[in-house]
């Protein structure tokens, strides 16, 4: 097809790589997966972690290759193709990503671009708590009130949006490829410098050892606690954490995968791709409990009263730490907030990525006009995070996407490869690309064991909701800020499937030897 052909392609193996891993390497693998490790069983929590990285992970990053490169096109085009009543699932993806998660993500990196210029003179102060919650955030008491916009985080948080508008406005190759190329090089090495100063810390070893490569075994004996919803809770934060860490159920490797060369390593891609990231995950823990080891020490307090989760952990554990630093104090916070900084704007132009090839591929606008529209939207829509309420809204929003929105897209996708497709046609495409094979068992995980699991999942975290309102909060804000944003993507994801397709951008792509299989 002409479009195929036409369509812009990565210039290198390793630059698809690197945007890969840049989309898959955020600000959850910093702060979000180490307070997970503590909070479940320590260094127990990677065996949920492993086996959902190896029954889910993988296979889907395989399948979204596989269905972005076959088709040469973004998730709702490639639904589309194989089956127009299910070119709304492939919609709901690329909007989760960007008016699900984009809208709060930028305001977050914002976040990061403040401290990293209050690094400088330490402007937490004595009390980085404080500081936090009432000074910088000026947080409000409900999700209801947002009381008035904060404007050095909405200033950050447009200069966000403006950086992802610049990266993403030329073609994938001259400008995600190139900025990814920089980025990740940058990343990996102020990483490894953290975690080595941190390692040099009183108290950093004790951290790493006593709470991070511990293992408590109980929290994740899911036979032995087959009824316990703590238990449970430890597998679906898991696997929650492998899809937003691989980025998976976005439809960003889809989409990145459709500007793959005919000839390309599929199987061999979608391994480095989790083996980096995870590895990653790990290595930034040392840092992470190291840093926090560190300070409990310094302090005379249990390490269990100093980590916090989620944001607190960046904006709260850290700036006290790095007080407490006996020297270097302005260059640590700086250099550990560049890495938030960088993590997140290479997880976010992919965000704005799958949403721009999903608009161009269907109603034939100007890739230049579809990322400056869509940018300008995205930046008005984060402005309600970055409210008073906005760290409320953002946690509910944040819990519901992850547990639910990106989940349900992993499980269409395998309803739709693996039995509409056929996982053996996908098979058949991946082993003719060229690279390392696959074999049935992919098909398996695929047609059985990945969507099973996946459902058990979203299936067991319901059960939770209803035994325990999330957070406390009131049974408004989680309708309204939780499940009513995901009915919002639902019907904007539907909405976008009655504007009709071109027909020669549904004409299916012939591939050569795969008519005995469809049948």
């Amino acid at each position: 097809m002409k479009e195929a052909a036409d369509r812009a392609l990565w210039g290198s193996k390793i630059g698809f790589l690197l945007a890969a891993i840049g989309s898959a390497v955020g600000l959850g693998n910093i702060w979000r997966f180490s307070y997970m490790a503590f909070e479940h069983g320590g260094g127990a929590f990677l065996i949920p972690y492993l086996c959902a990285l190896i029954m889910a992970g993988i296979p889907l990053v395989i399948l979204e290759y596989t269905l972005g490169h076959r088709e040469k096109a973004s998730s709702p085009l490639a639904f589309a193709r194989i089956s127009g009543k299910w070119e709304w699932a492939g919609w709901w993806m690329p909007t989760v990503a960007l008016f699900g998660i984009m809208l709060y993500y930028s305001v977050v990196i914002g976040w990061c671009i403040n401290y990293f210029f209050f690094s400088f003179n330490l402007s937490w102060g004595a009390d980085p708590q404080a500081f936090f919650f009432n000074d910088f955030l000026q947080i409000s008491s409900s999700p209801f009130e947002p009381g008035g916009i904060r404007l050095p985080i909405l200033a950050a948080t447009f200069a966000v949006w403006f950086v992802c508008w610049l990266i993403c406005y030329r073609e994938v190759n001259r400008g995600i490829e190139k900025a990814c190329s920089i980025f990740m090089p940058i990343l990996f090495v102020i990483t490894l410098i953290l975690v080595g100063w941190t390692m040099s810390l009183d108290g950093a070893i004790d951290g790493i050892r006593d709470f991070y490569l511990r293992a408590d075994w109980e929290k994740i004996n899911i036979i032995k606690h087959f009824n316990n919803a703590d238990v449970w809770s430890v597998w679906i934060a898991a696997f929650g954490q492998i899809f937003f860490t691989l980025s998976l159920g976005f439809g960003i490797m889809i989409t990145y995968a459709s500007y793959l060369p005919k000839k390309t390593d599929i199987v061999g891609n979608a391994l480095w791709l989790s083996i980096i990231n995870c590895t990653y995950s790990f290595i930034a823990g040392f840092a992470v409990f190291g840093i926090v080891g560190f300070m409990a020490k310094s302090s005379g307090v249990p390490f269990e009263e100093v980590i916090k989760g989620g944001p607190q952990l960046a904006f709260v554990v850290y700036p006290e730490a790095i007080r407490q630093l006996p020297f270097g104090q302005s260059l640590f916070g700086a250099m550990f907030f560049l890495v938030l900084i960088v993590a997140g704007l290479s997880s976010g132009i992919s965000l704005i990525e799958v949403f721009t090839c999903s608009i161009t591929d269907k109603f034939h606008w100007s890739r230049k006009s579809v990322v400056s529209v869509i940018c300008l939207a995205g930046f008005l829509g984060s402005i309600i995070f970055t409210t008073r309420a906005g760290l409320l809204i953002l946690d509910i929003t944040d819990h519901f996407i992850t547990n639910y929105g990106l989940i349900l897209g992993g499980i269409f996708e395998c309803y739709l490869v693996g039995w509409l497709l056929k996982a053996r046609v996908a098979r058949f495409h991946v082993n003719r690309s060229g690279g390392m094979r696959l074999n049935v068992l992919w098909d398996v995980c695929i047609r059985y064991l990945t969507p099973l699991l996946l459902v058990v999942l979203v299936v067991q975290a319901l059960m939770g909701e209803f035994r325990n309102a999330y957070g406390g909060y009131s049974s408004g804000s989680l309708m309204v800020f939780g499940l009513g944003w995901l009915l919002v993507t639902a019907i904007a994801a539907v909405v976008f499937t009655f504007y009709p397709w071109r027909p020669e951008k549904l004409r299916k792509i012939h591939h050569e030897g795969e008519d005995h299989l469809l049948t």
